[in-house]
């Protein structure tokens, strides 16, 4: 969309016609789709789906993060209407990206909300659309997961994270925001010899052999030379990535449950994600930003940074499939 039409066009989140192209609209104003895409529920023609999932039920100390969805996609609108920085090619001009809205739920019912999640991603799935999740707390990753698996496989899980979330829990039905990577393995829908866990500084004696780069050894060899390591245990195996925003030092995403220091700097992150262009990634998702406590808004900002090089490594495999 050029510029000259901007100056008669606003809310480009209804109003554009094609779901491809920049869209250039004042960052303070109009309707805050992600990064100015779409809002539709068709999925006809669509490359990737972004949808948002507003739960933070299954939390352990601070809730906040239901709030995640809508500030990540009001951090999308102060990113430049152009070519993500660093990559080859522009993912919003290639590729049909879609805002599917978020999840709709019964916050009062939390036991129906595992299901309904599945379902939803199950469906958009069911159109052979990627997605790229907004949270929302860290447990909505294993209901993605689920249908995820039930399409593909087992799969490989990249985790970026303070912590593993692989402590013991064989309650299937408990929903926790710390436990559902150990279900996750349990159940099959990851595979944890070729799954990795990278940022993590906090203790768990069992880490049911994920494979585990912690934030101190991230430091000492570098972004690149982590990405490496990243890369030869996922090989060419189907990949699920999920950040969690507290992966980031509380100096860099302050807006998040459970701070640990030590943590990843973001441009370690932004050196990461753009590096591991070419692992076979399936889909991703973006959680637990809780804008509650980050009046300065950076949390959610790097939230939609990760989000918007998730779409770009999604983007990276279309184009190399076509």
């Amino acid at each position: 969309m050029a510029l000259e039409d901007a100056k008669s066009e606003i809310d480009h989140a209804f109003t554009r016609k094609d779901l491809k192209g920049n869209s250039f609209e004042l960052t303070f104003a109009g309707a805050t789709s992600f990064l100015r895409r779409k809002y539709t529920k068709d999925l006809t023609g669509v490359d990737i789906a972004v949808t948002g999932v507003p739960f933070d039920q299954a939390v352990t100390n601070r809730t906040g993060t239901r709030l995640g969805p809508r500030a990540i996609r009001e951090a999308s609108a102060l990113q430049a209407p152009d070519a993500p920085y660093g990559w080859p090619f522009d993912v919003m001009k290639e590729f049909a990206i879609a805002d599917y809205g978020d999840l709709a739920f019964d916050y009062a019912d939390v036991p129906s909300f595992p299901g309904l999640l599945t379902d939803h991603i199950r469906n958009i799935l069911s159109h052979d659309v990627p997605t790229v999740v907004l949270g929302g707390d860290h447990y909505i990753t294993f209901p993605i997961l689920k249908a995820y698996a039930e399409k593909y496989g087992p799969l490989s899980l990249l985790q970026f994270d303070a912590h593993t979330d692989t402590w013991p829990d064989d309650n299937m039905d408990r929903v926790d925001h710390g436990t559902m990577f150990y279900k996750a393995v349990k159940s099959g829908l990851i595979d944890p010899a070729t799954s990795v866990q990278v940022g993590i500084r906090t203790t768990n004696e069992d880490t049911l052999g994920v494979n585990i780069i912690d934030a101190r050894e991230v430091h000492e060899i570098g972004a690149a030379a982590t990405v490496a390591k990243i890369k030869n245990i996922l090989g060419d195996r189907q990949v699920y990535l999920t950040f969690d925003i507290d992966a980031l030092d509380p100096a860099f995403a302050p807006g998040t449950g459970t701070p640990v220091w030590g943590g990843l700097t973001s441009a370690q992150a932004a050196i990461m994600l753009r590096d591991l262009a070419g692992i076979n990634i399936l889909g991703g998702d973006i959680v637990e930003v809780s804008p509650p406590f980050d009046t300065t808004g950076a949390t959610a900002i790097a939230g939609a940074h990760v989000a918007t090089e998730l779409l770009s490594l999604i983007g990276w495999n279309l184009r190399e499939r076509a």
